[in-house]
């Protein structure tokens, strides 16, 4: 199966809080679904995706250059993803401590 679907991770810090409760957040293709999207994690990270949630974030009109004229940022796709108990994904696991056993 093709994971092109699958941009980036979307590495925030509210996206890093909800990671340690087993989701997370990828800015995905705008064509992409939900089933195409889960197939693309569970193949790239070798996980099992129990939900996923879509949404379409809008592009904001931002200022920018010497006259500050307003430019339109791109609108674009983000998935959030559950994993099953136990499951992580490394790419999430940015300055957290490891794991004392």
């Amino acid at each position: 199966m093709d994971t092109t679907s699958i941009i980036k991770p979307y590495l925030t810090e509210k996206t890093m809080t909800i990671a340690t409760r087993g989701w997370y957040t990828f800015v995905v293709q705008s064509f992409a679904g939900k089933a195409e999207i889960a197939h693309a994690i569970e193949e790239l990270y070798k996980v099992k995706v129990v939900d996923i949630r879509t949404i379409n974030v809008h592009g904001k009109m931002k200022r920018a250059g010497k006259k500050q004229q307003t430019k339109l940022q791109p609108t674009w796709k983000k998935a959030m993803v559950k994993l099953a108990a136990g499951q992580t994904i490394d790419a999430f696991q940015i300055g957290q401590e490891p794991a004392k056993v």
